[in-house]
């Protein structure tokens, strides 16, 4: 019998529960296979509620235990329970308490939600629906409770015991075990629950917020690793403060903990004053983790802290609002990043994670809007749509407005709804109060699914000094939604005049226009802009200041003259990219009708001017020189991708780049000079994003030294940026003693599973034949754990995502191995095998013979009998 897909969750349906939960008393006695829960609930009927209607809570294989009810056993006839589902018949109408007993085996759950042990330490994942695993609850992000948990394990074992909120009370109990007691005083959903309890180093430090109130920071790690905290607790404190000046946010507990976990489904976990965090997030030193790494680690520490207040003191009224929370704390954590470090280069690094991984997603069978109206798994609308898009809307939500008044009416918002599950309804409200706008039309944006394409073409008038921009918009057909109406789309703009200089302009006619914002609101609009002395080059969407697709025709001499002259630094960058993209899909096509591709010459010429553009710092260098990737130019084609072919045309590129600027690059290459030693700062890691940027290329040439370059790079480095890109250089591009650098660094690194991960990835992203094999050999390394989802991630993910010309191998291996891998984590873990499933979201557009092996994989997923609600959506979405 086919598994079967979980009922449709609509908006439309939404309604307030019947009930609602004031307090939450849990009694946690842990043990490694039969811990006992024990839930007192404080229950009322809400207003309009009928004394005697049925009180439902939700379960998921759950043993129950006991049930009272004010204290006293309830009758067998009056509530009926499964695994899955609690019913109270007839509650009685005054408020009432509910002591529910429960039993859970964490050793055995490796689906990794609810209450689990990993390295013999217990925790917890609870969004979306995990709290329903530990008791029966109304789990639903709209019942907010106030929470105090007691936790009882053995001192040995646990000798730390966490919760949310502050410790009020611990203490010693017979038979070697303790308690420790925490209250959160602010009301949460369900979601927000979280408890630790292992035998964990603790690295500690304090901060003062700007009213004076002294907090207490806890990062708790698995010992031997407490040394590697550093930056994670730097970059706290950091964010609390910068919470402070930029959006007057305190944090408001006595103590804020994070606890690193290796395995875990998610990145991290904003669970009030409780963060759980994968550890690749936290641990940092300059041998085992890179730049990357680094910035990743402070961007994450800091969205989850931001979450305190957008996500925690203010939630979600539903799923469907899921967005309100993460796309909003997205863009706080961008900004944040942004003031760190370089904010044209975080700018660019954003647009490109949007680029690869959301437009693909609105352009396929996954597509769905910021805010959608249906889902059958909630865990599978974690997605780069809500995420990085919802985070694109509330940057043009501040375009539109201005700085100042998207302050006022975000001030607004935390005043108006804190300790409230909202919409986002409300939150536009806000804008709109503060603004004094109409942003009705601006909705759109989280109604509709699919990626605007803005095309833009101008024409200049000599005779009477006129520029016109003839502009339109489309959203082509999605799953779901054949049509759609124009959106508002802030299009932040420049002409350039001849001298490279800005040109003043008036306001043109034809479209509404605020400072050098110039609003898309219709299908078509011809604005035209009167005085323009000599024809200008127009710069448009300049800091991509809306998620759309831009179709401008510019000859490549105006290019050339935008990535030498735009005062906008994205923009430079993506004229750079436009001549990149237009050569690769020409190379692509050529060497698909067999003949000899050749790079063009302004390619070749804007290269080199980006290489000795003293106006760039090094990391917009570094952005400038890296060529789109292999998935960017089969999005940008389209329909009838040959992977290989694609491949091929980047890597005549990349050698016709090598060999012509060589000298240059080798220069480059070398790094910068000195030995002040490791620094994950901007600058820093500029210069080694430079370096290594600069080696990619002298590798790919017919430079005789070049292999002996990779080498000493990889043998010498003093740090994991340098050494990780050696290495990969020498895997990738299979350079003679690949194997024994894969050997060496094995050597040095197998004790630190992030750093073998690393390992892992490098071999799965391997562009060479026989690379589906070396990762079925992977999978039965010593060091390869397929229930801890890192690994995985790193082999198996890296492989699908990360590798296009073997993923989609010709002979179909790749999509047969990933399939059989689905099938299998499955079992165990279906969060992490339904984001694996995934990786076929763009199958369609591949040429017919992988198109239709692509197609015989997912039929081979969608046809077993027991697979899980999560990856039964992804495949029928997938199919559909």
């Amino acid at each position: 019998m086919r598994s079967e897909t979980a009922p449709a969750i609509r908006l439309e349906d939404y309604q307030p529960s019947a009930y609602c939960i004031d307090t939450v008393d849990l009694n946690v006695e842990l043990n490694p296979t039969a811990t006992r829960v024990s839930a007192t609930l404080s229950v009322r009927r809400q207003t309009g509620t009928p004394p005697g209607t049925p009180l439902l809570l939700d379960g998921d294989e759950l043993t129950m235990v006991e049930i009272r009810l004010n204290g006293a056993p309830v009758a067998e006839d009056s509530f009926c329970a499964d695994s899955d589902r609690l019913e109270l018949k007839a509650p009685p109408p005054d408020p009432f308490e509910l002591t529910l007993v429960t039993e859970l085996n964490p050793d055995a759950n490796t689906k990794l939600m609810g209450l689990y042990r990993s390295s013999g330490t217990y925790c917890t994942q609870c969004e979306a629906e995990g709290f329903r695993r530990i008791t029966y609850f109304l789990d639903r992000p709209d019942i907010l409770s106030v929470y105090t948990t007691r936790l009882e394990a053995s001192k040995t074992d646990c000798p730390v015991l966490l919760a949310n909120g502050n410790l009020s009370e611990t203490g010693d109990l017979e038979g070697g075990r303790h308690f420790a007691v925490w209250h959160d005083p602010h009301p949460k959903p369900a979601y927000l629950f979280a408890l630790v309890a292992g035998d964990l180093a603790e690295v500690s430090d304090t901060f003062t917020t700007a009213s004076g109130t002294h907090v207490d920071l806890n990062i708790y790690v698995e010992h031997g690793k407490d040394d590697r905290c550093g930056w994670a607790m730097d970059s706290l404190k950091r964010s609390m403060r910068w919470d402070e000046d930029a959006f007057g946010r305190e944090y408001d507990l006595e103590v804020f903990n994070i606890v690193a976990v290796s395995d875990f489904n998610m990145g991290a976990m904003e669970n009030k004053g409780l963060n759980i965090f994968n550890d690749k997030y936290v641990l940092a030193d300059p041998e085992t983790a890179t730049d990357q790494d680094y910035a990743n680690i402070e961007a994450v520490i800091a969205h989850e802290y931001f979450h305190n207040w957008t996500g925690n003191r203010i939630t979600c009224r539903d799923w469907f609002q899921l967005c309100l929370k993460e796309g909003l704390t997205v863009f706080r954590d961008q900004e944040f990043s942004s003031d760190m470090r370089s904010r044209p280069v975080k700018r660019i690094a954003d647009v490109r994670l949007l680029k690869s991984h959301q437009f693909p997603e609105d352009a396929g069978p996954l597509a769905h809007p910021v805010r959608p109206r249906i889902y059958h798994e909630i865990n599978n609308f974690y997605t780069a749509t809500v995420y990085e898009k919802g985070a694109e809307v509330v940057r043009m939500l501040k375009t539109l407005i201005g700085a100042e008044k998207f302050r006022a009416g975000l001030d607004l918002y935390f005043d108006r709804h804190d300790g409230e599950a909202t919409t986002i309804e409300a939150f536009l409200t806000c804008f709109e109060e503060a603004a004094e706008v109409d942003l009705a039309r601006f909705s759109l944006w989280y109604e509709q699914a699919g990626t605007p394409v803005v095309t833009a073409e101008s024409e200049y008038d000599p005779d009477r000094m006129t520029f016109t921009v003839s502009l339109g918009q489309e959203i082509p057909p999605v799953p779901g939604q054949k049509t759609s109406k124009p959106a508002v789309i802030p299009l932040r703009f420049g002409l350039i005049g001849p001298n490279g200089d800005d040109l003043e302009v008036s306001p043109p006619s034809g479209a509404e226009v605020a400072g050098d914002v110039l609003i898309l609101d219709k299908s078509h609009q011809d604005v035209t802009f009167e005085n323009i002395a000599s024809k200008p080059v127009l710069s448009l969407l300049r800091g991509f200041s809306a998620p759309v697709r831009l179709n401008q025709h510019l000859e490549p001499e105006d290019l050339a003259f935008l990535a030498a002259q735009d005062s906008d630094p994205f923009n430079r960058w993506q004229a750079v990219q436009t001549l990149l993209m237009r050569d690769l899909v020409r190379l692509t096509a050529l060497t698909r009708q067999g003949q000899a591709p050749t790079c063009s010459d302004n390619v070749i010429d804007v290269i080199g001017s980006a290489l000795l553009d003293t106006g760039l710092d090094d990391a917009l260098r570094a952005l400038a020189l890296t060529l789109p990737s292999e998935a960017d130019v089969a999005q940008e084609i389209g329909k009838d991708v040959d992977p290989d072919a694609i491949h091929n045309a980047k890597s005549v590129m990349r050698n016709a780049i090598g060999n012509t600027h060589l000298e240059t690059l080798r220069k480059f290459s070398a790094g910068p000079s000195g030995d002040g030693g490791y620094s994950p700062d901007a600058a820093s890691a500029g210069k080694r994003a430079l370096a290594n940027r600069a080696l990619y290329y002298v590798a790919a040439s017919t430079d005789p030294d070049g292999f002996d370059l990779v080498w000493d790079r990889f043998a010498s480095s003093d740090n994991m940026t340098d050494r990780l890109a050696a290495l990969t250089l020498l895997v990738h591009d299979a350079m003679p003693k690949r194997d024994e650098a894969l050997d060496r660094y094995r050597n040095r690194h197998q004790d630190n599973s992030l750093a073998m991960d690393k390992w892992f990835m490098t071999q799965a992203t391997s562009p060479h034949h026989d690379t589906v094999e070396k990762v079925e050999a992977l999978m039965k390394h010593p060091l390869y754990d397929p229930g801890n989802p890192n690994r995985v991630r790193a082999l198996l993910q890296s492989f699908a995502t990360g590798n296009p010309t073997q993923f989609a191998r010709a002979d179909g291996a790749g999509f047969e191995l990933i399939a059989e891998s689905v099938l299998e984590i499955d079992k165990r873990n279906p969060q992490v095998a339904s984001r694996l499933l995934t990786s076929f979201r763009s199958w369609r557009a591949l040429d017919p013979q992988r198109s239709a092996l692509a197609e015989s994989a997912l039929l081979r997923v969608s046809s077993c009998e027991e697979l899980s609600r999560d990856s039964r959506d992804i495949v029928d979405r997938t199919l559909q």
